[in-house]
């Protein structure tokens, strides 16, 4: 008989959620930022980085 016991299976870690990193919030933007541009970030934070860069 095999024992399997050490196998761990978590789905989990790979939800994404739609809160922004640098502001903190959470907007709907946030997801379609990361498909189009590999990055969270949401349009707000977006255009005001591209305004003041730093």
């Amino acid at each position: 008989m095999k024992n399997d016991d050490h196998i761990v299976v978590d789905y989990d870690n790979n939800k994404i959620d739609n809160i922004c990193e640098e502001c903190k919030n959470e907007d709907e933007t946030v997801k379609q930022n990361l498909i189009m541009h590999s990055y969270k970030i949401c349009n707000s934070c977006n255009l005001s980085k591209r305004i003041f860069p730093l």
